[in-house]
């Protein structure tokens, strides 16, 4: 069997700091932004002409923080509950036999002020990803009608999220300094439930996670018989 490598064109700066609480699809959270900042020495202004005419763009990138843990030929996708094994093939597992991602996201700009960087929004893509290639997005053969996808036929349901008002305060206090929408940010993301499919609601267990340059908090409560998720605090 033939091997092949090949050199990233670029690496992202993204406001995911660690794998956990990455959206599990790109566009599920549309506040996501980052960068995609093209290798100076070999790509400048030439080699994305014409690319701002495209809203959205392919981005083809390498799940590098997986690379070590090895693959199954059958996983436990969390939209099956985490239990049910099915094929890789059938799934979007970052562990792969090739550890390739592949994420349609919003080409928000362009910027030529230090090399070439692709501002980009709606993303799933860890900070310091490697980028293999970038295609533009063609909507009449990209978008197919009538495709379905039995295993995943609508979007999953979403969490109510509640602030408490410490959590408030501190985000009214950051948001001056941000680039992006913090609470609704925090909403598309926790909203989406992060955790793995196999643990059980503990109101005393509390989580976090790094985003952007702040730490966030949260926890899960039961109220009135539904699960919510409180945000505790978003510190720098």
């Amino acid at each position: 069997m033939s091997k092949y490598s090949f050199s990233p064109i670029g690496y992202v700066e993204s406001c995911f700091k660690q794998k956990f609480a990455i959206p599990r699809q790109p566009g599920l959270a549309p506040n996501a932004r980052g960068i995609i900042r093209l290798c100076k020495k070999e790509f400048g202004r030439e080699a994305v002409d014409g690319l701002e005419k495209s809203s959205h763009i392919w981005v083809q990138f390498v799940f590098h923080e997986t690379l070590e843990e090895g693959w199954s030929q059958r996983v436990r996708p969390p939209r099956l509950g985490g239990n049910k094994k099915i094929g890789v093939f059938a799934t979007r597992s970052t562990h792969r036999p090739s550890p390739i991602g592949l994420s349609v996201v919003r080409l928000k700009s362009i910027d030529f002020t230090d090399g070439v960087s692709l501002h980009i929004s709606g993303i799933d893509l860890l900070d310091g990803t490697p980028v293999l290639d970038i295609k533009p997005y063609v909507p009449y053969v990209d978008s197919v009608e009538g495709a379905e996808n039995a295993l995943a036929a609508s979007a999953p349901e979403k969490l109510p999220i509640q602030f408490s008002s410490a959590a408030s305060r501190q985000i009214e206090s950051l948001q001056l300094a941000a680039d992006t929408n913090l609470r609704s940010l925090i909403e598309e993301i926790l909203s989406q439930d992060p955790r793995p499919a196999y643990q059980d609601l503990d109101e005393k267990r509390t989580y976090g996670v790094r985003l952007l340059d702040f730490e966030l908090k949260w926890r899960y409560v039961l109220f009135e018989g539904e699960t919510r998720v409180e945000v505790l605090a978003l510190n720098p």
